[in-house]
């Protein structure tokens, strides 16, 4: 299994699949932070939309200085706030397993509503196994809802996409330590913060134990993910 970051495959899989992003209008749903959508316009994308609906990570994202040809909106994958054809990139960047497992299948029909026909959806997903899940399951196992994401991906077939490439490979997780741990998974949702509170010294334990280190001394976790473009047909 090839070991590359979430972010490197993803540019190299859409610029292999479409040629690059120049002039392109991409949609970044559940874009966190947003940096991933800034990313893409510095890539060379004409526009880049991010879609949010958590309030931390909007708040986030928000307190970034406006970047051009960047904007985030307030809104859920299953009711994007977006007209028919506004997109010719859509990404779920490791969020599909964040939607309502009864509100997948919507999600990605208003990824088809959204998509130009020919568009891209490209969706990265983190498997249920690796170190990084095994230390994430005592806060939140996602074990169910990462299996009823690669559902929806399979039955999206035939139902508006067509399969365009679907590879597995290797994140290396880097973090610094123990507290960028615990803001990562917080940020995400803001429930885990009980499950740290009740956890802290098992999850530490479980943290030294699971982790390598790269050469700079940093901590890091493998997560194998799966990587799928979709094509609007």
């Amino acid at each position: 299994m090839r070991r590359i970051s979430n972010h490197r495959m993803l540019l190299e899989t859409l610029t292999a699949q479409s040629g690059g992003f120049a002039g392109r209008r991409v949609v970044d749903v559940g874009c966190g932070d947003g940096r991933l959508a800034r990313s893409l316009v510095e890539q060379g994308a004409a526009s880049a939309v991010g879609i949010e609906c958590g309030a931390r990570q909007l708040a986030k994202a928000r307190a970034l200085p406006p970047a051009a040809n960047v904007t985030i909106l307030d809104g859920v994958a299953e009711a994007m706030p977006l007209p028919d054809g506004a997109a010719d990139v859509m990404v779920f960047f490791n969020s599909l397993h964040h939607v309502p497992p009864s509100a997948m299948a919507i999600a990605l029909r208003e990824a088809a509503r959204v998509l130009v026909p020919g568009g891209l959806l490209c969706v990265c997903e983190p498997m249920a196994e690796g170190a990084f899940y095994e230390l994430c399951r005592p806060v939140d196992d996602e074990a169910e809802v990462r299996r009823f994401a690669q559902e929806a991906l399979r039955d999206a077939l035939g139902h508006g996409f067509v399969l365009e490439r679907d590879e597995t490979y290797c994140h290396p997780i880097v973090m610094a330590d123990f507290e960028t741990f615990r803001d990562r998974l917080v940020s995400a949702n803001a429930e885990r913060d009980a499950a740290f509170a009740r956890q802290d010294a098992d999850l530490r334990a479980a943290f030294a134990r699971l982790a390598g280190r790269d050469a700079d001394g940093a901590y890091t976790f493998d997560q194998p993910a799966r990587i799928v473009v979709l094509r609007r047909t």
